[in-house]
């Protein structure tokens, strides 16, 4: 990262910051001993730092899209590539800049791991991709899902290989720098992965379930950095969603516009009005307006911008739908498939195993032995 960007905002570097209804609600903490400051009192005083290091009028990254919420609330989504270093300074710049309330990334419960992983950890267990991995996948998922979520896990293996590069650094940045931040929560704003894998499946018919399956398990194209640095125009990644709704549009749905109903959802939740502490019981409540950072992919932004005033139903795209009968019928097919392989292969090797012994020296002895035996 620039060592420009690297350097927290002190006071001396701040622009003068207009009195917003947030810092005019916050009482002044007087000077004194902080060893005397009562718990209301030392959460004003760090307010009160927090909101002169936010920047009224901040300089933000080309990728950043601003919406504001009916309360006033402001949300500022980081549009990014998921292997990227350039999406990374982003991050990090517009949170020191906002100094935000709420931090919401692109993640479930069932990725949160890559947020305490290490580069090195993460770059050597996705280009790995065990027999164990895959059991798993299943075992949460289902066969079908937990298949389909492989050959995405091997995508993602191939750009990690390609580049030198593991995916979600945006994320763990956006992580290390909320926890730099006075009073700033951490969401989970994804959509559950089981979920998403299995709407995906259902969405499918069987010939396009093949067809994916065998574009995923072939492919090898070469990718550079450019290549993913350019992913962050919006006319190419338009130009490229268009072509996979052509080909899959019941997987863009699934994949791609239900998960932009879900991430807009959980930000529009984590732009509530922020309740002031009170010293009393007495004294009247005051709320502010909240300040939120999103972190999400590029392709998710028009999708986010396009719902953010509109009703939203998130139970509707929740559940999981019972398998068709073409479903059913797949499952059944890849099931007897692998039992016809395996019963197939035993008998193969059986075959060549008592071939094998039966052209051994000892075993055509004993053979002669048990001949001659039975002829006397």
């Amino acid at each position: 990262m620039d060592g420009e960007e690297q350097q927290p905002a002190h006071e001396a570097d701040v622009e003068p910051v207009v009195p917003s209804e947030a810092s005019e609600s916050v009482p002044r903490v007087l000077s004194g001993d902080p060893q005397n400051l009562s718990d209301v009192d030392a959460f004003n005083l760090l307010l009160e730092m927090k909101l002169k290091r936010r920047r009224q009028r901040p300089n933000l990254p080309r990728t950043v899209t601003q919406l504001v919420a009916e309360d006033g609330s402001r949300v500022y989504v980081v549009g990014t590539a998921h292997f990227s270093d350039d999406s990374k300074r982003d991050v990090v710049k517009t949170i020191r800049e906002v100094q935000p309330d709420v931090v919401v990334v692109e993640l479930c419960q069932y990725r949160v791991s890559m947020l305490k992983m290490d580069e090195s950890t993460l770059l050597r267990e996705a280009q790995e991709l065990s027999l164990e991995k895959l059991q798993q996948a299943v075992r949460q998922n289902g066969l079908m899902s937990g298949l389909m979520q492989m050959l995405l896990l091997k995508v993602s293996a191939h750009i990690t290989e390609q580049l030198g590069m593991a995916p979600g650094g945006e994320f763990r940045e956006a992580f290390k720098e909320a926890s730099k931040v006075p009073f700033c929560k951490f969401h989970l704003g994804d959509r559950p992965i089981p979920v998403t894998f299995k709407r995906a499946i259902a969405a499918l018919s069987f010939w396009q379930k093949v067809r994916l399956a065998w574009g995923l398990c072939f492919l090898s194209d070469p990718i550079s950095k450019d290549d993913v640095e350019r992913c962050k125009q919006k006319d190419l990644l338009e130009q490229m969603m268009a072509e996979m709704i052509g080909e899959f549009p019941d997987l863009h749905r699934t994949i791609v516009s239900e998960r932009d109903v879900y991430l807009t959802y959980m930000l529009r939740q984590a732009a509530r009005r922020l309740e002031l502490p009170r010293a009393s019981d007495a004294e009247p409540r005051k709320c502010v307006p909240s300040v939120v950072v999103g972190v999400v992919g590029m392709g998710h932004v028009p999708g986010i911008e396009k719902n953010w005033s509109t009703d939203l139903n998130i139970q509707e795209i929740m559940t999981v739908p019972p398998p068709s009968i073409s479903s059913r019928v797949s499952r059944l097919a890849v099931k007897g498939a692998f039992f016809g392989l395996l019963g197939y292969s035993l008998y193969w090797m059986g075959r060549r195993t008592a071939s094998l012994v039966l052209s051994l020296p000892a075993t055509q002895y004993c053979l002669q032995r048990v001949t001659e035996a039975r002829h006397k």
